[in-house]
C-alpha cells in the first residue's frame, strides 16, 4: 500500500474536504441505523405492554404503564424524525437542488466546488437527528424506568 502526501495547500484541502464529506454522510447513516433498532425495539416493547393492557393491575402500576407507553411515543415520533427524509435542497449542494436544474444548469454547476456547503448542510443534518436520537434514547431509558414498578405490580 502506496501513502501519498498531498504536495500543494490546494491538494491538502481537497483531500481534506472529501474526507470531512465521507464522515458527515457516515456519521448521518449511522444515525439512521441507530434509530432505525430503537424503533423496533420500542415497537416491540409498545407490542408487549399492549399485551399486558387487560390485566388487573395496580393503579400505580397503570399509572406508570401509561407514562411509560406516552414516553415510548414520543421517542417513537423523535426516531421517525431522525429517518424521515430531508428533501428542502435549498443549499445547491444536494440532489434534491439538482432535481429542480435543467442539464445546462446542472453542467454549470459542476464547475464550482460546492464541498463546502454540502458540509455545512450535512453537518447541520447529522446534529438534528443526533440531537433526536439522544432524546429518543433518553425517553426509551425514561419508559424503561417506569416500567419497574409495573413489573413489581405483575409479580404481586
Amino acid at each position: 500500500m502506496t501513502i501519498t502526501t498531498p504536495t500543494t495547500a490546494t491538494e491538502m484541502t481537497d483531500r481534506n474536504l472529501d474526507a470531512a464529506c465521507s464522515a458527515v454522510t457516515g456519521e448521518i447513516s449511522r444515525t439512521d441505523t441507530k434509530a432505525s433498532l430503537l424503533l423496533a425495539f420500542n415497537g416491540a416493547v409498545l407490542a408487549g405492554l399492549a399485551s399486558l393492557a387487560d390485566r388487573g393491575l395496580p393503579t400505580v402500576a397503570k399509572a406508570a404503564g401509561v407514562l411509560a407507553v406516552l414516553a415510548l411515543g414520543a421517542a417513537a415520533v423523535l426516531l421517525l424524525l431522525v429517518v424521515r427524509p430531508r428533501l428542502a435542497g435549498d443549499d445547491r449542494a444536494s440532489f434534491p437542488h439538482w432535481a429542480r436544474l435543467d442539464d445546462t444548469e446542472i453542467l454549470a454547476g459542476m464547475h464550482s466546488d460546492h464541498r463546502p456547503a454540502r458540509i455545512r448542510v450535512l453537518s447541520t443534518i447529522a446534529v438534528r437527528k443526533f440531537t433526536h436520537l439522544r432524546r429518543a434514547v433518553d425517553l426509551t431509558l425514561t419508559a424503561l424506568l417506569l416500567l419497574a414498578p409495573a413489573a413489581v405490580g405483575l409479580a404481586r
